[in-house]
């Protein structure tokens, strides 16, 4: 008897370790898939900032508030398109990504279009003057009150991981939407006519006119793909984050970090680099909540003094 009981702890402390150990795994998995989808997701608002600010050479400030207008369209669009075309999720994305474009076009001819050639100085201030508007904008249609937005019935499952933790299914769509898509834009600028043209654009832009090529209605074209994902980004995004004024600030700061620790104009760089930051912060949380917020920024300057240019050069 006496023998029993000095097994019976041993037994029941292994079991308990075994217990936490799994649980710690299953966090350590949770957490690398946030990561990756937070990375992701950053990319994805990032690209369009590659193609604008690397590619155009314009140094956009409003490109956060493009990322902000995607997740008032997703929350505003939403009951509009139920009841019009009587659609729901995907094709409340599709009406606004078909807007942003057109928005991005109107951009590009309106007010972009008059700054390639111009200091950075003035970009900066007429970019900051359209954060200015467009919040006053955002104000004035839907107001200042913090909303959300229902993730759709048939993506609000979970999958389990393991036997005690779930994961949202949201959350692994989001992720799959941002690897198609930089998928998509890896193939259109690697594989095709304009992609090289953008790619040559952004190097000389005298020599591509030359060869005849409208240099002017490519770049409105890359500005409209670029703000257009940045606006699904933001559409994206709505379900998982709440909805609210000036949430696009914050990602604009990360974006240019992204941007100048991938390489400006590479696309892959920037890919690279937001899902180092996705990682740096989510784990970060976990270990260094109070660092956290600091930690992107020795990850920037680490990488800037091991390679000036970024990980990537352009294209």
């Amino acid at each position: 008897m006496r023998s029993c009981l000095l097994t019976l702890p041993c037994a029941f402390s292994h079991s308990r370790k075994d217990e936490a150990f799994f649980m710690d795994l299953s966090i350590f998995l949770i957490q690398c898939l946030n990561a990756l989808q937070y990375g992701l997701l950053l990319f994805l608002v990032a690209s369009g900032l590659t193609l604008i600010f690397g590619i155009m050479g314009v140094i956009n400030l409003a490109h956060g508030s493009f990322y902000m207008i995607g997740a008032y369209m997703a929350y505003a669009l939403a009951p509009v398109v139920a009841s019009t075309f009587g659609g729901g999720f995907f094709a409340t994305l599709a009406v606004g990504v078909v807007l942003a474009v057109l928005l991005g076009y109107v951009l590009e001819w309106a007010f972009f279009s008059f700054l390639y050639e111009r200091e950075h100085l003035q970009q900066v201030l007429m970019t900051y003057g359209l954060i200015l508007v467009f919040e006053e904008l955002r104000s004035l249609l839907v107001g200042d009150e913090v909303h959300g937005v229902e993730v759709p019935a048939f993506l609000a499952g979970t999958l389990p991981l393991g036997e005690l933790m779930t994961y949202p299914v949201y959350r692994l769509f989001v992720s799959g939407v941002c690897l198609v898509l930089a998928l998509g834009m890896y193939l259109v600028f690697t594989r095709t006519r304009l992609g090289m043209m953008i790619r040559a654009g952004s190097t000389n832009r005298e020599m591509v006119q030359s060869l005849g090529i409208d240099i002017k209605f490519l770049y409105r074209v890359v500005f409209a793909a670029g703000l257009g994902v940045a606006v699904l980004a933001g559409m994206v995004a709505a379900p998982v984050s709440s909805v609210y004024p000036g949430m696009g600030d914050s990602v604009l700061i990360i974006c240019f970090v992204i941007v100048v620790i991938g390489g400006i104009g590479s696309i892959r760089g920037a890919l690279l680099a937001a899902l180092l930051i996705g990682f740096v912060d989510t784990f970060g949380k976990v270990f260094l909540p109070q660092a956290a917020g600091v930690l992107v920024y020795v990850l920037m300057a680490l990488i800037l003094l091991w390679k000036p240019d970024g990980l990537f050069k352009a294209g």
